[in-house]
């Protein structure tokens, strides 16, 4: 009986998607999947896509609609992803038991035909193209449409009704469908959740659905910019066994990130990619060669770097902007072509082998590698937190809200041994990747368990060998930045469910920090950015996100070797309170034991602090004041924002994570501030255990000018006199309805008629206040209160 109502179910749903898509093909005419290969040309004097519509797009809907997180996967950044359409498919699922099928724009397919065999559906009329029809058969058109005829309510804070929620249940309906959903979602049109476009941008995208969709003829790249790139691709594709594994090597690192000319007035992104087409060889424009990790077999006998125009819009949370000039080119061949090794063979593309960069890439010194990685060693960074790895608070809750990082000095004696025992333990350094993405649950995992283990007890032997005579670890185990290089100190902000790296020593002194080497940074590197795969099973997911305990404890425990040892046990308790022993053994105990004397000379009763002002002395030379409020011109708004800063406490669990401020200040231009919370932990070990480990009374709160985050969780507003009663009001939060007061005074809130002309002004002053690291903010986890 279950099997005959299982088969009359499947006959009764086929039956009706059949009678639907009869009807929508008597209505708007037989279905034609091929309708977007090709971009139809915009008629003379027609509007523009490039000048009229994407310009709207990108401010009302790609600020939600962008990277792997967009609703249903509908990325609105470029043409491409508006022909692409949508999908019901998940990229993040924390469930999934066997790895999915990787869904890239410009990389898994290239045409919309071929997206349509992947389970994308169409936003655009791929029916009987006519005016009237490429609006009536447009998912995008009527998303719009519904929202003019249904705008938001006249409320400040959205029911329940409004899911905004970042695991939210997406109902991504097709053509089909949509008669359906907006019966039942008469509040779901497009913009989710905000005003919808103004008539004027309602018009504008109107005409263009209506005129077919069509794309202009993209601009020819200037000559300059033409001779850059070849000259570029020269370099990357040079013949001999060493040009080919330090290409591999720099592919390996740069394939996330926007790659500009240093030269370039309108600073044009280029991507990376690994191709079958050599340089030259024709016009046409190269072509990926699809792998889930960079490091997969291409499944070609030469493997060609080129260089191609990327055509997306710029976000904020994918944004990696990294200068390619002559300068760079000249520190490339200094770190990898003039060094006298050997290349004897190149490395295979077997993953227990290509998954390990300490094998993979065992002859190019260990001290090339390390000083590539820190040169630019924030954007490195920031590929942890801006790649496919950090996405909501399971990925993010293996880090504390804020800390600061160090680097150990490719000079020093902790570097040479640092090298030592790369040699001695690569093959024990094996990742989470090594394992496929379709992992097995833990299996994995107690195996790299006891591979870390012998790891951290080889470091240990090693290091107390090294350092218990004379020679002592002291103030110059940390890198200077050379004295003028100020990715020497980052400071890391987690909120909640994303994160932010900036270069500096940013707020006040952190409850922890890392020290990290070159094996560590590398190690964190294929960790979360070559080697994970957001479309891997939840085996993969989760061997990733346990082993990165490793690295943090690793981290900290390199910092604590600076502190003087009759405090390091306590320190550590301190921070990892209420932790087993066997997870605070890995920081110093019997797993890695820090037996050794530190060589600084401490004074105070409080080392740690003390620390931190012999490394600010030490960073002075690269350390910016960019986020110190003594830059803030106006004294009395400057005494009011320091005042923030010294809010502590439960209150400041009221506070969304990432907020910006506005001061209004007229006739000057608005000043902008990130307000950003540190939540107090008890330790950040325990998985899916975060909400017993919060400490609300050890809550701060970091206050800079400009803007760190990509996703402001909150805008405010205020006046310079105002300030004083915006602190006020924070420091008194005791409930919900004490900030639901705090925002009807100084919250421009989603709902806020005004939102959009708020939201424009401050997308224009990130890119003034940073030309080259802006782009537009998300708004997918703004707060409805």
């Amino acid at each position: 009986m279950r099997r005959l109502a299982l088969a009359l179910i499947v006959v009764f749903v086929t039956g009706c998607a059949t009678i639907a898509l009869d009807a929508l093909n008597q209505r708007y005419g037989p279905e034609d999947p091929t309708r977007f290969d090709q971009a139809i040309a915009v008629s003379p004097g027609n509007i523009s896509y490039r000048d009229d519509v994407r310009p709207v797009l990108e401010k009302r809907c790609v600020v939600c609609h962008a990277c792997y997180d967009a609703p249903c996967q509908l990325k609105l950044g470029s043409w491409e992803g508006i022909a692409r359409g949508a999908t019901k498919a998940l990229v993040y699922d924390a469930t999934r038991l066997s790895e999915a099928p990787p869904t890239r724009l410009f990389v898994d397919a290239q045409r919309a035909s071929q997206w349509r065999q992947k389970s994308f559906y169409p936003v655009l009329n791929e029916r009987t193209p006519s005016p009237d029809n490429n609006l009536a058969a447009s998912v995008l058109f009527r998303s719009l449409a519904l929202k003019k005829t249904h705008p938001l309510p006249d409320e400040k804070v959205l029911s329940s009704a409004f899911d905004f929620s970042l695991d939210r249940s997406q109902s991504c309906p097709r053509l089909d469908q949509y008669d359906a959903y907006e019966r039942d979602h008469p509040l779901g049109g497009m913009p989710y959740g905000l005003p919808g476009l103004s008539q004027a941008e309602l018009d504008i995208v109107t005409r263009w659905l209506a005129a077919g969709s069509p794309e202009d003829s993209p601009p020819a790249l200037p000559p300059a910019v033409v001779q850059q790139v070849r000259g570029w691709e020269r370099f990357l594709n040079g013949d001999s066994l060493k040009e080919r594994l330090m290409s591999r090597y720099l592919y390996e690192h740069l394939f996330l990130g926007h790659l500009i000319f240093e030269n370039d007035p309108q600073r044009r992104s280029f991507r990376i990619i690994r191709s079958a087409d050599a340089p030259h060889a024709s016009d046409a424009p190269a072509r990926p060669i699809a792998t889930r990790r960079p490091y997969d077999d291409p499944g070609v006998a030469r493997v060609y770097y080129r260089l191609v125009l990327d055509h997306e819009t710029i976000v904020a949370k994918t944004h990696m902007p990294y200068l390619l000039s002559p300068a760079r080119m000249n520190k490339y061949r200094g770190w990898f072509l003039k060094p006298a090794y050997r290349v004897e063979a190149l490395p295979s593309y077997a993953i227990e082998q290509a998954s390990n960069p300490f094998i993979t890439f065992a002859a190019i010194p260990p001290d090339s590698r390390y000083r590539f990685l820190l040169d630019e060693a924030e954007f490195f960074v920031m590929n942890f937190i801006k790649g496919p790895v950090c996405r909501g608070q399971m990925a993010l809750d293996v880090i504390e809200s804020r800390f600061w990082v160090f680097f150990v000095n490719p000079d020093s004696d902790f570097s040479a041994e640092n090298a030592e025992i790369l040699a001695r333990q690569a093959s024990n350094l094996r990742l989470p990747a090594a394992y496929g993405s379709d992992a097995p649950i833990l299996t994995a995992w107690h195996e790299l368990s006891r591979l870390e283990k012998k790891v951290l007890a080889a470091k240990s032997v090693i290091l107390n060998q090294r350092f218990s005579g004379e020679r002592k670890i002291d103030l110059s185990l940390i890198w200077d930045g050379d004295g003028q290089n100020p990715n020497a100190a980052l400071t890391i902000f987690r909120h909640f469910n994303s994160a932010s790296v900036v270069k500096g020593l940013v707020g006040d002194a952190p409850k922890t920090s890392w020290v990290i080497g070159y094996p560590l940074f590398e190690r964190i590197y294929y960790l979360l950015v070559a080697g994970y795969d957001p479309y891997g099973n939840i085996g993969h997911q989760l061997d990733s996100r346990l082993y990165m305990d490793f690295m943090r404890m690793e981290g900290e425990s390199n910092f604590l070797t600076l502190l003087p040892k009759g405090v390091r046990k306590s320190t550590r308790d301190y921070w990892y309170r209420g932790a087993s022993g066997d997870e605070k053994s890995y920081i110093d105990g019997s797993k890695n034991p820090l037996d050794e004397e530190t060589g600084i000379a401490y004074r105070s009763k409080d080392p740690q602090h003390e620390l931190y002002g012999f490394l600010g002395s030490r960073l002075a030379s690269v350390l910016g004041s960019r986020f110190k409020l003594a830059s803030v011109p106006n004294a009395a708004s400057r005494k009011e924002l320091q005042h923030l800063t010294s809010l502590r406490g439960a209150s400041l669990s009221w506070l969304p994570p990432a907020t910006v401020l506005r001061v209004d200040d007229p006739p000057r231009a608005p000043q902008y501030f990130s307000l950003l919370k540190n939540v107090g932990h008890a330790n950040v070990s325990h998985l899916l255990l975060e909400r017993s480990e919060l400490l609300p009374d050890e809550n701060t709160l970091t206050v800079v000018p400009g803007f760190i985050g990509a996703y402001p969780n909150a805008i405010y507003h205020a006046t310079p006199a105002e300030l004083p009663a915006l602190a006020g009001a924070i420091k008194k939060l005791a409930s919900e309805a004490d900030y639901r007061a705090l925002a009807d005074r100084f919250v421009i809130r989603r709902t806020n008629p005004e939102f959009w002309t708020a939201s424009d002004a401050l997308i224009e002053a990130y890119a003034r206040w940073a030309p080259l690291e802006a782009g537009l903010f998300d708004y997918s986890r703004l707060e409805n209160r």
